[in-house]
């Protein structure tokens, strides 16, 4: 664990997170980094919870235990979800008024807020509380909805960006995921000489979960992919490039590790003529990285938006610490940058079959090259360790904590 240090103040710091931790993203981007953060510090969490993951009562009892052995005080809301409008609003005055409370109760210091809706309760805290404001924005969220046809460009999506002007001038402190968007954000017309401190944080992983797996044989040569897909990742795409991979190399498997589509992808797969060349699988989380090293090369295509250039992909980090090399594509965040500088994957930059087949044998061979698996590996370690991440965070936290004394 990471300690605030000796002769430090500690500063008290509330986590407010619209996501929850009986969720695997809560667990796997807020509480590995709050266990890692919490030793030294007064640690509050405030999260919204799921009907249905709240059921889950040995799940709920196993997320309480982890949270009460790292010494976080967990204070779980549910989460409301429709009207959406409304019940969003609603839970945004629950979290609002609790963060005030306790705040004022346990004397916290930092207000660390995961993404908008987390921000709009913080930023009504801060105002009343005085407490450090810090927006762990972790995408432009706004632009996301429209990009991904959530949302029209309309009054919702108006409101959403008014909501980020006013976090991003209120904030004291801004994390964002890519040096991309942190760019962006330092040319916002209404920042114009009151930008505030930037750090990037990209989206980690527990390296030590995700680590090197025993190489799989060489043959059949499996390409891979994890997670769900639908609003940004590009199945007929991907799909599309073990199809061209299967005229190079027949014998060719693909490795499909998702939980709630393989109906939907495995028609795809139908459609494509590749579905006997392809395994479908649900696994849990623990066994993702053993499901990675099956892999001699896996893909992350995603749909290039104005938005995505605010995206870290977790999967991506996943892949590498298992020394998996990735196929990618330009206009997402700093993907190519990593993928093409580091040499550790391929990022195209079309998607017409000649691009795509192009991109494929050089994945083929990247992954052929023994060295490649070390190298994903150490470039993981040196931009994705979640170490690191909350080495980050802890400099951020002592900075405000110095800033208020």
């Amino acid at each position: 664990m990471i300690s605030a240090g000796a002769g430090m103040p500690a500063p008290g710091i509330l986590y407010i997170s619209y996501d929850g931790m009986l969720e695997p993203l809560g667990q796997g981007q807020v509480v590995a980094y709050l266990e890692k953060l919490a030793a030294g510090r007064r640690t509050h969490l405030i999260s919204f919870e799921k009907d249905a993951d709240w059921a889950d009562v040995a799940a709920r009892a196993a997320i309480r235990h982890r949270l009460d052995r790292a010494g976080i005080t967990w204070h779980p809301k549910r989460y409301h979800k429709s009207p959406s409008a409304p019940a969003t609003a609603y839970d945004i005055a629950v979290g609002s008024a609790l963060a005030i409370q306790l705040i004022r109760r346990h004397q916290l210091d930092i207000v660390h807020a995961r993404s908008y809706v987390a921000a709009a309760m913080a930023l009504g805290a801060k105002r009343m509380t005085g407490a450090a404001f810090l927006f762990d924005m972790r995408g432009f969220w706004a632009d996301e909805r429209v990009d991904g046809g959530l949302w029209p460009r309309g009054r919702l999506y108006r409101t959403a960006k008014a909501l980020e002007r006013r976090f991003l001038l209120a904030a004291d402190h801004v994390v964002t995921l890519t040096f991309a968007s942190a760019k962006e954000i330092g040319g916002f017309d209404y920042l114009a000489g009151r930008v505030p401190p930037i750090s990037v944080i990209p989206t980690c992983a527990d390296l030590d979960r995700f680590a090197l797996q025993p190489p799989p044989p060489s043959q059949p040569f499996t390409l891979g992919y994890v997670g769900s897909v639908g609003t940004w990742y590009m199945l007929d795409e991907m799909l599309r490039c073990f199809a061209l991979l299967r005229r190079r190399d027949p014998e060719a498997r693909l490795l499909v590790v998702n939980r709630s589509e393989q109906g939907m992808i495995r028609q795809r797969c139908a459609a494509f003529g590749i579905l006997d060349a392809v395994e479908l699988t649900a696994t849990e989380h623990s066994d993702m990285p053993r499901q990675i090293g099956r892999m001699h090369a896996a893909m992350a295509l995603i749909k290039p938006a104005y938005s995505k250039i605010a995206s870290a992909p977790t999967k991506l980090a996943e892949y590498l610490g298992c020394g998996v090399p990735c196929l990618g594509n330009s206009r997402v965040g700093d993907m190519a940058e990593v993928l093409e500088g580091r040499q550790v994957g391929v990022a195209v930059n079309g998607f017409a079959d000649a691009e795509l087949a192009e991109g494929m044998d050089r994945l083929v061979n990247l992954a052929r090259d023994p060295a490649t698996r070390e190298r994903c590996r150490d470039v993981a370690l040196d931009l994705f360790s979640l170490d690191s991440g909350a080495e980050a965070y802890a400099q951020i936290y002592a900075n405000l904590a110095g800033a208020r004394a």
